[in-house]
């Protein structure tokens, strides 16, 4: 599924995220024109230190009319620097444009920055073991929090783990405390070997099982992987419309319970869950 960007139901989160530096603005316009649901412009890890400054203001000429394209900023910690020029920054640009805010782990920060940008979308990153646990408390600080998600990489380090399946804790963590927060299902932090592609399929599948919804990519190539991985199958989609059909028909016929050929009772949590595989599907 190449071309346009996904538009996902009921204002959820995009599948596919795309990074992109900010000081490469052949590559910010080349990522604006991408398949991906929304583009990640970057002015901090993948930027070098000297080149803070020329990332800003080619973010700002880049991004002063990028109308109703998906975008977020991705800033530098408040311990930087650089962070007061980035909220500058992010200041001038459309309201539309979010804030991706790394390395989240107080309350105090969020709230600083939300009453900087105010009735801009802020999307948090927890990167270390702190981060996670206070991981409800961050999502719930305030209204202008539209997302929150795990920055992996980092969070390796602090854990000292050395694969997936040491992240697996803080990854449920995460899903749980967005949805109890009342936001939409968290996106997996990027997959770093751009090569391995079938390397990414199979931790895409394995966050999907975990209740990730999309993913961030760090390359254009990725970006296919990710989607065909969350998106649901046409068996998927063919099975939650025969939910929605027996459901109807029980409706219809007065009957309360309804019972599928392999015995499986619906209920209404069912019912909710098919109906947004059919709105995804049709995306």
């Amino acid at each position: 599924m190449s071309g346009a960007a996904v538009a996902v139901p009921g204002g959820g989160t995009p599948l596919t995220l795309l990074y992109v530096p900010a000081d490469r603005p052949d590559r910010v316009a080349k990522a604006l024109s991408s398949s991906a649901d929304a583009v990640l412009v970057d002015l901090e890890d993948a930027v070098a230190p000297s080149r803070k400054a020329e990332a800003r203001e080619n973010a700002r000429l880049s991004l002063a009319l990028v109308g109703d394209r998906a975008v977020q900023v991705r800033i530098n910690h408040r311990s930087t620097q650089w962070h007061a020029e980035d909220v500058a920054l992010l200041g001038s640009l459309p309201s539309s444009v979010g804030a991706r805010v790394p390395k989240v782990e107080s309350v105090v920060e969020v709230q600083e920055l939300a009453d900087a940008l105010p009735g801009r979308a802020l999307h948090l990153l927890v990167e270390s073991a702190l981060g996670v646990e206070r991981a409800f408390e961050l999502a719930t600080v305030s209204p202008q929090v539209a997302s929150i998600g795990l920055g992996e990489a980092d969070l390796r380090s602090d854990l000292r783990v050395d694969d997936e399946d040491g992240l697996l804790w803080a990854r449920s963590r995460v899903v749980v405390a967005a949805r109890a927060a009342g936001l939409v299902a968290p996106v997996m932090s990027a997959y770093t070997n751009v090569r391995d592609l079938e390397g990414l399929a199979a931790s895409c599948r394995v966050g999907r099982r975990l209740g990730f919804s999309g993913r961030t990519a760090i390359h254009p190539a990725q970006l296919d992987v990710i989607r065909a991985a969350f998106l649901p199958s046409a068996e998927e989609v063919a099975a939650a419309r025969e939910v929605l059909s027996r459901v109807a028909g029980a409706a219809d016929a007065g009957v309360g319970a309804v019972a599928l050929a392999d015995g499986t009772f619906l209920d209404v949590a069912m019912v909710e869950r098919a109906r947004w595989v059919v709105e995804l599907g049709s995306a």
